[in-house]
């Protein structure tokens, strides 16, 4: 049997009202997944849950979907936030991905002192996001934020919301498990400078954390660290 294709839609999802998709929506089904009227999909957003639906319509570049009825309610999910110094385009269009199937809530690039990249294609990150949650089943898309630099970050930041700073090369406390709200920020290849690790001393919010005793790439410790704080800390 078929897999059943997953659609986020931003469009209220009422029983009595047909949803109009995108274009791209048409072309992946018709063009890619050969899908036609009649067969069945699931719609999905943070609003309404997720919905069993078929294809009322389908042409090359429009698309409607009939509601048929409700799977899932909407529900909390994680509100767990990840940091990251901003990567080459590839490796951040990776950690998107991966973050957004792990469960963050919010996606936040930094720029720090060793930082390579300062800018962002946010159309590009959204539709990456929007298909990691399709294949992974969950209800939201993580919010994507505007690339910020580290000490603008740190004096805005909300202080009843810890920071975990993954410091390498650190004698630091293993990361823990932790259900609570809470975010995780990953420095660039080669680290934090030592002003930065000076500076984190200057708040209270921010715990020095380490993911284990291997010198991990920076995609690598964001997924790491996301894991960790939702399953279980290193030992």
């Amino acid at each position: 049997m078929p897999t059943v294709p997953r659609l986020h839609v931003d469009q209220p999802l009422t029983a009595a009202t047909p949803i109009a998709g995108s274009a791209a929506q048409a072309h992946h089904l018709g063009s890619v997944l050969r899908r036609s009227v009649g067969d069945e999909i699931c719609l999905f957003n943070s609003r309404d849950g997720e919905w069993r639906a078929h294809i009322a319509a389908l042409r090359r570049d429009r698309v409607t979907f009939a509601l048929d009825a409700q799977t899932r309610p909407p529900a909390l999910e994680d509100d767990l936030w990840l940091l990251f110094a901003l990567l080459k385009r590839d490796t951040t269009d990776l950690v998107i991905e991966k973050a957004t199937e792990l469960g963050a809530s919010v996606l936040q690039p930094v720029i720090t002192d060793r930082t390579n990249a300062a800018r962002v294609n946010d159309a590009r990150l959204r539709t990456i996001a929007t298909e990691a949650a399709e294949q992974s089943e969950r209800l939201t898309i993580p919010d994507i934020r505007p690339p910020r630099p580290l000490p603008d970050l740190l004096e805005s930041w909300p202080t009843n919301r810890p920071l975990f700073v993954a410091v390498e090369r650190a004698n630091a406390a293993p990361i823990i498990h932790s259900t609570e709200p809470c975010a995780l920020l990953v420095g660039p290849e080669g680290g934090f400078t030592l002003q930065e690790l000076d500076a984190f001393r200057c708040y209270p919010f921010v715990a020095a954390v380490t993911l284990g005793p291997r010198i991990l790439r920076a995609e690598t410790a964001c997924l790491v660290g996301l894991t960790l704080l939702r399953l279980g800390g290193s030992r």
